[in-house]
């Protein structure tokens, strides 16, 4: 999403994450890695549970497709942060707006599962 952001703004549209880590270690990771967009905290799960956001328990988290992703993840030149409280916490993506119209869901189906970033930039109005 940051190498996006330009063109999501471009279209009216804005970009807002939320993790699960603390408020120091979110400043840490917009810092670190120039994140242009703000970063919110949910340490008490509650807008993960509100968004129907699933959880995978510990033996998927770890599974071979993790360890194989992660790898990956190192050769592309990522990094991988510390992780928040919840580590089982799934992601997901949404484009809603303007007002309450849901234009765009996903929902990780495991810890390497993310919205494909065609998908969501087509969700968004075209200014």
């Amino acid at each position: 999403m940051r190498r996006e952001y330009p063109d999501i703004t471009a279209r009216g549209a804005d970009v807002v994450a939320i993790g699960t880590g603390d408020g120091r270690y979110a400043r840490s990771f917009v810092d670190d890695e120039q994140i242009p967009f703000v970063v919110l905290v949910d340490d008490d799960a509650r807008a993960a549970h509100a968004a129907s956001v699933r959880k995978v328990n510990v033996f998927k988290l770890l599974g071979p497709g993790t360890w194989s992703a992660t790898r990956q993840t190192w050769k592309d030149g990522y990094r991988i942060h510390k992780s928040g409280k919840r580590v089982n916490q799934l992601g997901a993506t949404f484009v809603i707006g303007p007002g309450a119209a849901l234009h765009y869901e996903h929902l990780d189906d495991d810890s390497t599962d993310h919205a494909p970033l065609v998908d969501v930039l087509a969700a968004l109005p075209i200014s």
